[in-house]
């Protein structure tokens, strides 16, 4: 019977579209869009309503201890500042630490640049002129060989395939990236350092530039000599 049901025609039930005088309105919305429209507002409400409940009931005496470190200023709740959080001796080891991360970064850099060097120089250095030569028997290999020995430099090859040549643009693109970052690893290797020297003990001084010997756009600094024991 179920399939006697399927074979009689059936009338096609298409959506109503949106009217006309309502186009600029979009979309006609369906019952199903309206269901989930409506979910997400009662959730919305239903959580509102949590928290305006937990607002009146809550007690005026109740502590915690972030109070002590907020105030409000205009009704605004501001932390206090946290710029002496850590010890010198913590921000000395979290600076260890970060310059040990970049120079590890400059070096692999360093070695990615060699590998690709290496590869580039091996591809520039071969001969453009060298080319495979099929004889059909000795004689004719014989042939070549006489030909290729008496001008010297064996028959031109043929053109390099463009996809070989776009593979080298692109080998040559990534090492000039590859050494641009080096060059600003090696920058903030050495701001880092001197921000490390600077925060250890002892007296130390900014020089003038008509102290400096070799000028330079960075400051220079100058320790005072101390006795070691």
């Amino acid at each position: 019977m179920s399939s006697l049901r399927n074979a009689i025609p059936r009338r096609a039930h298409k959506e109503r579209s949106q009217p006309q005088a309502r186009k600029k309105f979009g979309l006609l919305e369906k019952h199903k869009d309206y269901v989930v429209r409506a979910k997400a507002f009662h959730k919305k409400e239903e959580t509102l309503r949590k928290l305006w409940e937990k607002a009146a009931f809550r007690n005026p005496d109740e502590f915690y201890f972030k109070m002590s470190k907020t105030r409000t200023v205009d009704g605004v709740h501001r932390p206090q500042s946290e710029a002496n959080k850590y010890t010198p001796e913590e921000l000395m080891l979290m600076k260890t630490q970060d310059i040990g991360y970049i120079l590890q970064k400059v070096q692999s850099e360093k070695k990615k640049i060699e590998k690709l060097t290496a590869t580039l120089h091996s591809l520039d250095n071969q001969s453009s002129s060298r080319h495979v030569y099929y004889a059909e028997d000795r004689e004719e290999a014989k042939e070549i060989q006489s030909r290729s020995s008496k001008s010297g430099v064996l028959p031109a090859s043929e053109d390099i395939p463009n996809h070989i040549k776009r593979k080298t643009a692109a080998s040559y693109r990534e090492l000039e990236a590859r050494t641009s970052r080096v060059n600003e690893l090696e920058k903030i290797y050495m701001d880092m350092a001197m921000q490390k020297e600077l925060q250890k003990k002892g007296r130390k001084r900014k020089l003038r530039e008509d102290e400096i010997v070799c000028p330079t756009s960075k400051p220079v600094y100058k320790w005072r000599t101390e006795r070691k024991r």
